[in-house]
């Protein structure tokens, strides 16, 4: 996949680049325009020219334009969880060949980690991507320490997997089916039925037991397959390959959009939606084909949108800090659902799509003791934004609560997927309490460094960021405990090293 920096196309009449004040002085500003009668009207996009009310054919079609454009921009938020997810199925199957039926591919190295938005670099990974439209699927569902789930297209989580799981931790056999079938069909007693509402779903798990043994006990214990026809799965390792689940940009974006959308029913919340996006050529059940005038609106709503999203993802306007007099957020601010009774939750969930990828309940509703948390900063301790080509510190206090274990871990701004500055160990970008080179201080806590430089003697503890690469990290606590939740536990900022 190609990726380029966001070049957001000025000097056209779609984007708002020039200032009413600089427009004729005759032109009235819209917010004191009559619509009425003879009026010249000076627009973010352009000039309206009403005369007995009506105007011509080019304020027509500069109005469609900036209506599309509006609307291109919107959709790219909305859409965002779908696009990721397609696109994250689609580059892992041709990477790893994951795209047979009950195939999935485990990533261990830094390069097969790599590929995944903001991935976890302390634990293996196991993922498939399953078509429910060839009828259900049921999962024999082994014992032990992990965590993991099914998720819908939307990145919804359908059930939890291992700790959180109804199983917890107990193995358990599941069987989930699509948006088109009854669960009633297949209750059973010992069995656990959950529906999709999307035709694909991932199986993502996390092996959170650290003996390295336990990989080869859990692997030939799971089974997978047709109702009643489960067998053990194909589980393809050591193919240590850089590649990219970052969505595209461009036109490219959107044909993901457009293919997805003809794989899947379209829900009834979506339905607005979809009736906003078929003048830009995306209509279920037709081939994506966009006139020149479509692609010229979309690529460049493609841009504007992603730039919204990043404003979201680093300026969350709708949370509050977790600490107070800190810039460090709680990701997941939202439901897993991604609705409430009133609003389907846009903004919120794209802040955390665009910089991550899927949601588990023990993702989004930690308790004391099981789940997980993640915490992001992109500011120093002056609220400025973090720079590659600037030296850092961040103190880790003592005894961190957690049940498990805890990790920082250093991502790109650019892409959102783990920092490529050259390293090839895990331990490059990411750190944390199961890391044995890690130098830790006399009274338990930690100091981290980030930054081009790496202070003497404390190269173990040293993330290093590169170029114009704006980063970013996630502190992760995994089994998070009260500490954390009444918050007598406290991350500071980041303080920036002159």
């Amino acid at each position: 996949m190609t990726e380029f920096p966001i070049r957001l196309i000025t000097g056209a009449a779609l984007l708002c680049t020039t200032s009413l004040a600089a427009m004729a002085q005759d032109a009235v500003p819209l917010d004191q325009a009559t619509l009425s009668g003879d009026e010249t009207i000076a627009t973010p996009y352009g000039r309206v020219e009403l005369e007995d009310s009506y105007f011509g054919e080019e304020d027509s079609q500069m109005l469609f334009d900036a209506m599309d454009l509006q609307r291109a921009a919107q959709l790219y938020i909305w859409s965002t969880p779908l696009v990721s997810m397609t696109t994250w199925r689609d580059a892992q199957g041709e990477a790893f060949g994951t795209d047979a039926p009950g195939t999935f591919a485990v990533l261990e190295t830094l390069k097969e980690k790599r590929g995944i938005v903001t991935a976890n670099l302390t634990t293996p990974y196991i993922f498939n991507f399953t078509d429910l439209s060839d009828g259900p699927v049921q999962i024999d569902y082994p014992a032990g320490q992990t965590a993991g789930g099914v998720l819908d297209m939307w990145q919804r989580p359908v059930f939890d997997l291992g700790l959180t799981g109804p199983d917890k931790g107990e193995g358990a056999t599941y069987i989930v089916v699509g948006p088109e079938e009854d669960p009633a069909d297949y209750e059973a007693d010992g069995v656990y039925v959950y529906q999709s509402a999307t035709n694909n779903v991932l199986v993502g798990i996390r092996i959170l037991d650290p003996d390295p043994a336990f990989y080869d006990t859990f692997v030939s214990d799971y089974a997978m397959g047709p109702t009643g026809e489960t067998s053990t799965s194909d589980f393809i390792k050591g193919k240590d390959v850089e590649w990219s689940a970052t969505a595209p940009r461009g036109l490219a974006y959107w044909e993901k959009l457009a293919a997805i959308v003809n794989e899947e029913p379209i829900r009834e919340i979506d339905k607005p939606w979809m009736a906003m996006i078929a003048p830009l050529g995306i209509v279920k059940g037709q081939d994506f084909a966009p006139t020149d005038r479509q692609q010229e609106i979309l690529t460049k709503g493609a841009a504007l949108g992603e730039l919204m999203a990043r404003n979201l993802q680093v300026n969350p306007r709708y949370a509050e800090v977790w600490w107070e007099g800190t810039s460090w957020y709680k990701s997941f601010d939202f439901q897993v659902a991604q609705e409430t009774d009133t609003i389907q939750q846009i903004d919120e969930r794209a802040t955390w799509f665009y910089e991550a990828v899927a949601s588990t309940e023990g993702m989004v509703n930690p308790q004391p003791g099981e789940g997980q948390v993640y915490m992001t900063s992109k500011r120093d301790q002056n609220g400025d934004m973090l720079r590659a080509d600037r030296n850092y510190t961040l103190h880790v206090p003592a005894d961190v609560p957690v049940g498990q274990f805890w990790s920082v871990t250093l991502y790109s701004e650019e892409t959102r997927r783990p920092y490529d500055n050259g390293g090839i160990e895990i331990a490059d970008v990411t750190k944390g309490s199961r890391t044995e080179s890690l130098q830790v201080n006399e009274d338990g806590s930690v100091d981290l460094y980030f930054g081009p430089d790496a202070p003497e003697g404390m190269e173990s503890n040293h993330f290093r960021t590169v170029g114009d690469d704006g980063w970013f990290v996630y502190f992760r606590l995994y089994a998070p405990e009260e500490a954390f939740f009444d918050k007598s536990f406290r991350l500071e900022d980041f303080q920036r090293v002159e």
